[in-house]
């Protein structure tokens, strides 16, 4: 079966950070930063952005020396599978959430073309 794969939005046109996808971690430029997108899951959407400072290094948010904008990381609200277990005191179903397992296929990555 084929790896699944993050999907990617070339944002504007121009060079774009260098990124490599390994399970569910994205890697940018020369093994410079590494995020680990499953660990970032929350039950809420999570949005990440990737910026080049002004050391060149790069650096997750625009706080602080970044300074050029690079990428955009969209990781979805987690899901939840929900059965019932059973009734409660008042004799109402009772539902159980079951977190289901991360899936890159789900997130987005974005990429902003960035000048020389």
């Amino acid at each position: 079966m084929a790896a699944k794969k993050i999907k990617v939005v070339e944002k504007t046109p121009g060079k774009h950070i260098s990124y490599d996808e390994q399970e569910n971690k994205l890697i940018f430029g020369d093994d410079e930063l590494s995020v680990n997108l499953a660990s970032r899951e929350r039950d809420y959407e999570v949005t990440l952005d990737i910026c080049i400072d002004t050391e060149g290094g790069i650096v997750i948010g625009t706080g602080g020396k970044a300074q050029k904008y690079a990428a955009e990381i969209m990781i979805p609200a987690r899901r939840y599978r929900v059965i019932e277990d059973g009734v409660d005191e008042n004799g109402e179903p009772r539902e159980v959430h079951i977190p289901i397992a991360f899936d890159i296929a789900l997130c987005t990555l974005v990429l902003w073309g960035m000048e020389e």
